[in-house]
């Protein structure tokens, strides 16, 4: 049965220079079991209302970022998407009391091609985004986990994309002195959650020190609900890293 995955995405130039983290996210595609899907959710595709799925038979990309090398503008990720797998999702949202649309237009956002390129660089795998609806709560998002987890058991990988800490404003282009610390504080309490399995705890992630510093908003550390609702226990560490002192690379998977 294929896991729940949570990947960090960290600066669209990850596309281009993977590095360690590169390295890692591509050596769990082997391990995996033969996939018939794959379902995203992304910190970058949030709409007001009802869980969205996209459905596109060829959803494509979007390139949703700027000031980038050239290069990073030519990339593709010409996976196939699935109508009938976003339907299928739909209605286990729907069955769980969750409300859930279909967006037959919707592409993939940069949250989740940049993975996929090193987690399935073939892009033959069916991928279906889910969006982070708007309002939420990591209740609701795992609930949301939780009504597809069934999926895994039939061969669909589910993986949230985002950053445990994530602060744009606080970046140190230098990288002098490493993460900051208000990031270690913050990412070193969800860690010690992550391996209790404390849920709740994880929930309340507001009253973490160096919350306020570390998810200035939450779209980043949300796509972990989905992936804790979809998952049966503790993670297993994939990578452990950071990128300008304020992003945060940590990427789990959940057996």
């Amino acid at each position: 049965m294929p896991p729940s995955l949570f990947t960090a995405h960290g600066s669209p130039m990850l596309a281009l220079e993977g590095g360690a983290w590169g390295e890692a996210v591509s050596a769990l595609g082997p391990a995996l079991p033969p996939l018939r899907g794959i379902l995203v959710c992304s910190a970058h595709w949030e709409a007001a209302g009802p869980f969205t799925l996209s459905s596109g038979e060829r959803p494509g990309v979007m390139h949703d970022f700027g000031g980038f090398p050239e290069a990073l503008y030519a990339l593709d990720y010409p996976a196939p998407g699935s109508p009938a797998l976003a339907a299928e999702a739909a209605a286990l949202l729907r069955t769980a009391g969750l409300e859930a649309d279909l967006d037959a237009q919707r592409p993939l956002d940069h949250g989740a091609w940049v993975p996929l390129r090193y987690l399935a660089p073939a892009a033959a795998i069916p991928v279906v985004q889910l969006s982070l609806p708007r309002p939420r709560t990591p209740e609701l998002l795992m609930a949301a986990g939780r009504a597809l987890a069934p999926l895994r058991q039939s061969g669909v990988l589910i993986l949230g994309s985002g950053g445990i800490v994530h602060n744009l404003r606080r970046l140190d282009w230098e990288e002098a002195s490493g993460p900051q610390p208000w990031a270690l504080a913050f990412q070193g309490w969800v860690q010690e959650r992550l391996a209790a399995w404390d849920l709740k705890g994880l929930a309340d992630w507001r009253q973490a020190p160096g919350a306020a510093e570390s998810v200035p908003t939450s779209e980043h550390l949300d796509p972990l609900f989905v992936a804790l609702g979809a998952a049966g226990g503790p993670p297993e560490p994939v990578f452990e890293g950071w990128q300008l002192g304020s992003l945060s690379l940590a990427s789990y998977r959940f057996d």
